[in-house]
């Protein structure tokens, strides 16, 4: 990223986002953690418990696994960002539909700060998208002139 103000915002989300994930993976190990054979199989976690017991593994609901392949980056900032914010909406909406199904209270506050934040970053990363939009197009119109 070559211009400090939108590096400054990308490193401040990034970690903030490492730390989302921090607390999604110390809810997932406190609510599975102590459950039983009979839990497993019956919640559906046997084929994930073979593969992994109760330890955390970043994956999709859908078991895909994470990995750095499902990021988009183009090199062009305004690109990027426009992913950036995608990439935001998509969070907000696995946490609305996390809040859908969950009726534990503990979770849903954990989940409905992490929502909260996720609309907080897609703000920043729009901020970032016309301040980088404004700079380019001036700079265009300075050489065409």
């Amino acid at each position: 990223m070559p211009y400090p103000e939108v590096k400054g915002l990308l490193t401040d989300i990034g970690t903030e986002e490492l730390g989302h994930l921090e607390m999604v993976g110390t809810i997932v190990h406190q609510l599975t953690r102590n459950l039983t054979e009979e839990q497993t199989r019956t919640a559906g976690f046997d084929t994930y418990f073979v593969d992994h017991t109760a330890g955390v593994y970043p994956q999709f609901a859908s078991g895909t696994p994470w990995s750095a392949a499902t990021m988009d980056v183009s090199g062009d900032v305004i690109a990027d960002l426009n992913e950036d914010l995608a990439a935001e909406q998509k969070a907000r909406v696995t946490y609305d539909n996390i809040l859908r199904l969950s009726d534990d209270p503990d979770v849903n506050d954990v989940i409905k700060f992490l929502r909260a934040r996720e609309v907080v970053h897609y703000q920043r990363f729009g901020e970032a998208k016309r301040t980088r939009w404004k700079r380019n197009n001036r700079a265009a119109d300075n050489k065409t002139s």
